[in-house]
């Protein structure tokens, strides 16, 4: 078994950048490298209010562990979904690809934000973030020790990245709002797919955790799944314990062609 990321302060290049990411998926080029992206950004005079460096930082430690990893496969479909879903599915096609680059991101939004919801909490704080963060540091999730300065950055990123991707509500304050959130059906067919051709089994889909960056436990991904199968994404069988899915699109090409 692989040993997980170590947590890491990544999050202080930039959070959600959705804007920056829809103009960078339109000027990516797929075989294109980071630098090679990064050039072409900053040739193409589309961002004009931000500084060279900057730029390079929002390259190389944003865009690329999200999008431009594993050959940037996320980036390649992306760019071709990005023109036909909505703002909203592409919203939470952004906050899956951050959270698997994040683990510090994805672990607080699996066991502190929806943890919260389920227990009828309506607000998530900076301070329920500095927790977390102190409990990932004392438990050895990070490579070394943080200080009590990075430890309450970190924690303000984490709330604001939140609220970046439409889990906590906008603004600045310490203690932010729920807001409802629902997995839409294009990305959980999308996330589905993703899963099974990266190669795992249909009950490691079913419990993969990723599933839980959107809320949902076994028995409510199994219930996701029964809608995408009457809607026609794929066959999907239960019976007792025995589940079995049928796969009816060839490869995440064919997926993405028809999610609209």
């Amino acid at each position: 078994m692989s040993t997980p990321a170590p947590y890491t302060t990544q999050l202080q290049a930039g959070l959600g950048l959705m804007d920056e990411t829809k103009v960078l998926l339109d000027i990516w080029q797929p075989g294109q490298t980071a630098s090679q992206l990064y050039q072409a950004a900053l040739d193409s005079g589309r961002f004009p209010n931000v500084t060279a460096r900057r730029l390079r930082n929002v390259v190389a430690e944003c865009f690329a562990p999200r999008y431009l990893t594993n050959q940037g496969i996320a980036a390649q479909h992306l760019k071709s979904l990005a023109t036909r879903l909505n703002s909203g599915d592409l919203l939470q096609l952004f906050l899956l690809f951050t959270a698997r680059a994040n683990p510090i991101l994805a672990d607080f939004i699996r066991e502190v934000y929806w943890d919260r919801y389920a227990s009828g909490h309506t607000q998530v704080s900076n301070e329920d973030a500095k927790v977390f963060v102190q409990r990932g540091i004392d438990d050895g999730k990070t490579s070394k020790r943080w200080s009590e300065t990075t430890v309450r950055r970190v924690s303000a990123y984490l709330t604001g990245c939140c609220a970046d991707y439409g889990l906590l509500e906008k603004g600045t304050r310490s203690s932010r709002r729920m807001l409802t959130f629902r997995l839409s059906q294009n990305v959980a067919a999308y996330l589905a797919y993703d899963l099974h051709f990266s190669g795992l089994g249909d009950a490691s889909v079913i419990n993969h955790l990723d599933w839980r960056l959107f809320g949902l436990s076994r028995e409510e991904v199994i219930e996701e799944l029964r809608r995408l199968s009457l809607k026609g994404f794929l066959i999907f069988q239960a019976g007792g314990d025995v589940t079995r899915i049928s796969w009816k699109h060839p490869t995440m090409e064919a997926v993405c062609d028809v999610l609209a």
